[in-house]
């Protein structure tokens, strides 16, 4: 009787496992959801890439994640409700492409994780307290390193022959330009190159900034790019053809649109790499300890039909070092 009672635990013990495992086997997995906060158009390749990447760390739409994209298309002052809209639709964490989409997060939520994707200069506008400890709600990929504006002045000072004056347009209400625009004006007496500065602040200034330059008349033009500026790249390499003025621009979706030259870290790849900091944080990290991470890949671009309706002859040393020539 005694060994039939224990059997009969035995038995029960058995069922009461056998339907806890079955019970949290049909448990459905949580699906996280993020939100993706774009100021300007939609850049398919980045969205791509930002979900290839997070499909290498197992996280598929429709699976464990789905994602609920935002632009503002170029309307920045759109930001803040957007932002809102998505914390409002109970999202785990907000992938910001840059610094304006950062900055409208960090307004809308302090607890929620934020992670840029291609933030110019995180520290310098407040976003994180130091790269290596962002000590807040944001961390993430920052598109540039100390010299890059140093770069891209010597490589057009390499293609444009006796470079003695150059214009630099930037929209100064962006705290990272400012930056740059201190390093440009450290490294260009070096060179022997004086620098006219063509300030923007809104889409209404270029018209007076394309004015002035024209009046002028510097031997090239370099651009610092920012969301607004980026917007307006059709505007300003059609500018720089008409005036014929050699000109190095902040990314290749400036010399896709017939700029001349451009050198920036692969925008692409960091997209691919911020999804690697959101497998962390999704794992359970904290935002405020993972370091800020910078490229280590950066491209050089050259369109060589631009380059010869200017009547310029690159330098073939130069031509060797593009990563991409645009026949």
């Amino acid at each position: 009787m005694k060994a039939m009672r224990t059997a009969t635990a035995i038995v029960l013990t058995l069922c009461f496992f056998v339907a806890s495992s079955a019970s949290e086997a049909e448990q459905p997995a949580k699906i996280h959801k993020l939100g993706f906060l774009m100021g300007m158009d939609p850049q398919p390749k980045w969205t791509v890439a930002f979900e290839q990447g997070l499909q290498a760390f197992g996280w598929s739409q429709g699976r464990n994640i789905t994602i609920e994209y935002r632009s503002a298309e170029g309307s920045f002052d759109r930001l803040p409700e957007l932002c809102a809209e998505l914390v409002s639709h109970g999202v785990d964490l907000i992938l910001a492409v840059s610094a304006p989409e950062t900055a409208a997060a960090e307004q809308c939520t302090s607890t929620i994780p934020i992670v840029f994707a291609i933030h110019g200069d995180p520290v310098g506008t407040g976003d994180v307290e130091s790269l290596a400890h962002p000590g807040g709600n944001a961390t993430g990929m920052s598109q540039t390193q100390g010299d890059l504006v140093s770069k891209l002045l010597g490589l057009l000072n390499e293609a444009v022959p006796h470079l003695s004056r150059l214009g630099v347009l930037w929209n100064v209400t962006v705290k990272s330009k400012q930056h740059d625009w201190q390093e440009i004006t450290a490294a260009a007496p070096k060179l022997g190159i004086a620098l006219d500065s063509y300030k923007v602040r809104g889409p209404a200034d270029f018209d007076g900034a394309f004015a002035a330059i024209r009046q002028h008349r510097p031997d090239a033009l370099l651009v610092f790019g920012d969301p607004m500026v980026v917007k307006y790249r059709a505007s300003i390499t059609e500018f720089a053809a008409t005036e014929r003025l050699p000109a190095m621009y902040p990314q290749r979706q400036f010399v896709d649109a017939g700029g001349l030259m451009s050198y920036s870290a692969e925008l692409t790849e960091l997209f691919r790499l911020s999804a690697r900091i959101v497998d962390k944080i999704l794992k359970g990290a904290n935002p405020a300890d993972i370091p800020v991470e910078q490229p280590t890949k950066f491209e050089f671009i050259i369109n060589m039909k631009t380059a010869n309706a200017l009547g310029l002859t690159l330098p073939p040393t130069l031509v060797g070092l593009a990563d991409e020539l645009i026949e």
